[in-house]
């Protein structure tokens, strides 16, 4: 259907205007300078959609100490969390990290996301916890090269990331942690990593981020968290200027009493 001067929207074109109509198109794609066929865009007007900002949901510590009282360490589940949550990967680059991305105590890889567009190599040192984790997990000899990573399937090969989601989904499920997934676990590093201080820069470097936006969302709420914690005791009654409350003996039986006029 075809829209232009004089035709209201909706309305259709007879076969003579029509054929006008695209041959006006194959002008223009000619590189003619043939006139538009509408003179106003009936989405001008239109609201955008109001997404949702908050996103994926985010741990709480308390969702984290569940889970771990479910997945100690020692277990692959407790490992894919200390590396999602200490390294803030993502789950396409955790399912290829192994001791071969750890050559002397600093993690140093490149994300999977833009490889091939405007690859991102991170260095990030391996916190002790994190080293803890990887230690407790049983050796195994590699006979190939991708069984290096750390974190493998029943019958020892890697995870691909879709499938390592679902099954890091079902651990969180097993800890009765139903809206946790990997991609929260991201989301929570970088909300600790903000309320305990780091700058935007800082978050930038650890996550890979390059428009300082991503990382002005968790510090955003970081300051409104510490703002608020540290002002809310501000918002009192002092003793000096509180009123006291007559009781109902205190109230002449005719009238209002004088504290309220």
């Amino acid at each position: 259907m075809v829209f232009g001067p004089g035709v209201p929207f909706g309305g259709a074109l007879a076969d003579e205007d029509l054929g006008r109509a695209r041959l006006g198109g194959q002008s223009r794609r000619a590189g003619g300078n043939s006139a538009a066929l509408t003179e106003t865009n009936p989405a001008r007007d239109v609201p955008y959609l109001q997404g949702c900002t908050d996103g994926f949901h985010t741990w709480s510590l308390d969702e984290v100490t569940q889970f771990i009282a479910r997945h100690p360490p020692g277990t692959k589940g407790y490992l894919a969390l200390a590396l999602l949550l200490f390294t803030g990967c993502r789950r396409s680059d955790v399912v290829a990290l192994g001791r071969q991305h750890i050559p002397a105590g600093w993690l140093r890889y490149t994300q999977h996301t833009n490889r091939n567009r405007a690859p991102v190599t991170l260095d990030l040192q391996v916190l002790p916890v994190l080293q803890a984790a990887i230690d407790t997990m049983p050796a195994r000899p590699a006979v190939h090269e991708t069984e290096l990573a750390f974190l493998i399937r029943q019958f020892g090969r890697p995870f691909t990331a879709n499938g390592f989601g679902n099954w890091f989904r079902k651990r969180c499920e097993e800890a009765g942690l139903i809206d946790c997934d990997a991609h929260a676990l991201r989301k929570a590093g970088a909300t600790l990593a903000a309320e305990s201080g780091a700058t935007e820069l800082q978050l930038m470097a650890i996550y890979g981020w390059r428009n300082p936006k991503q990382a002005a969302v968790y510090t955003r709420k970081a300051r409104q968290t510490i703002l608020a914690g540290g002002a809310l005791h501000l918002i009192r009654l002092d003793p000096v200027g509180i009123v006291a409350c007559p009781t109902s003996t205190e109230i002449p039986s005719g009238g209002t009493n004088s504290v309220f006029k």
